[in-house]
């Protein structure tokens, strides 16, 4: 099973190894390693994978899932 983690103030960590990543033509990325995560920030030099420039650039993101239980 896949599974997609929101870090934060980070990228998108996604692990599980039936995960295949396509571009918006179906050609696959080739992933080097697994876990991997991905760019969110923008500031990546290696997009869509993250390289950690959301630490040089201070990305702030406040995205949070609910708390189990809590009405939306």
């Amino acid at each position: 099973m896949a599974e997609i983690k929101v870090r934060e103030n980070g990228p998108y960590l996604v692990t599980g190894d039936d995960v295949t990543l396509v571009d918006w033509n179906g050609n696959a990325y080739p992933v080097a390693r697994r876990p991997f995560a991905l760019c969110r920030c923008g500031a990546s030099g290696n997009r869509p994978f993250c390289d950690g420039s959301h630490k040089t650039v201070d990305f702030q993101a406040c995205e949070a899932a609910p708390a189990a239980g809590s009405a939306e």
